[in-house]
């Protein structure tokens, strides 16, 4: 779309090409454009005719990572070895501060091991999104009744982590650039002890993409910051689980402070 329209105008060198290229792709609005023209809708298109495999998703993954990178997003990863130390099933548990690490997370973690989401049931009804949500499969929890939401949870996820399929979990009840403990619930870890399971703690600086004030996944860019993700060593869940949700706290903790310091 806007490469296409770029090539057939009279830029002739590559400089001018990639000049004209930045500057369409650093506009917030032409980005999402851009977006949901290319890769949201046709990876729609693609669910409902049930073409939408792991990957498609890994592709379109991907592509998005690349387009962030055309707009001036710089990717510090770290700690891709833990996500294939085993071949048994694991619990990612992550902070979650924008639509980024949802759209990202499939890229990094889907080419080592079949993975899905726990998300929240506005996702998988959303226009856009539902399609491609549901031919994941993932758990789906309403986000408003913390008990009824630990049940679907514990119901469904032994069948999925029974299939080999990785859950992903992100423990805080929305997004937020800003990293509250006390809102971190305990819900990943208790997964991962009651289906024998490591779990593999991820921390992540994703604020590059804002929130949205309407609508959150049409945020703003920031160009100043670098996007951090990091997946930690896998560890088993013993006692109540407790102790380790404070070590995946303090390690989420930890990483913000260091690259908040850089």
């Amino acid at each position: 779309m806007i490469e296409d329209f770029i090539r057939s105008d009279n830029y002739s060198t590559p400089e001018q090409r990639k000049s004209i290229s930045n500057w369409f792709l650093r506009d917030n609005w032409l980005y999402f454009v851009f977006y949901f023209g290319r890769i949201v809708l046709r990876t729609r298109k693609e669910a409902r005719q049930g073409r939408y495999g792991y990957p498609e998703w890994i592709y379109s993954s991907h592509e998005i990572l690349r387009l962030l990178e055309k707009i001036g997003g710089r990717f510090e990863i770290e700690g891709m070895n833990n996500i294939y130390k085993n071949q048994e099933p694991v619990v990612f548990i992550s902070n979650h501060m924008s639509t980024l690490e949802t759209m990202i997370f499939p890229g990094l973690i889907a080419p080592h091991r079949k993975v899905t989401f726990i998300v929240k049931e506005s996702l998988v009804k959303n226009f856009f999104f539902k399609d491609v949500m549901c031919s994941r499969e993932p758990i789906v929890v309403g986000r408003k009744d913390p008990r009824k939401d630990f049940e679907v949870v514990m119901n469904e996820a032994p069948a999925i982590i029974g299939k080999g399929i990785s859950i992903i979990v992100f423990p805080q009840s929305t997004r937020s650039s800003v990293f509250i403990p006390s809102e971190f619930n305990t819900m990943g870890v208790k997964l991962a002890k009651n289906t024998g399971v490591n779990v593999v703690p991820v921390a992540i600086k994703t604020d590059f993409w804002g929130n949205g004030k309407i609508i959150k996944e049409f945020g703003k860019f920031d160009h100043k910051k670098i996007i951090h993700i990091k997946f930690g060593e896998p560890f088993k869940v013993k006692g109540t689980g407790k102790e380790e949700n404070q070590a995946i706290i303090d390690f989420i903790q930890s990483n913000l402070t260091k690259w908040s310091n850089l």
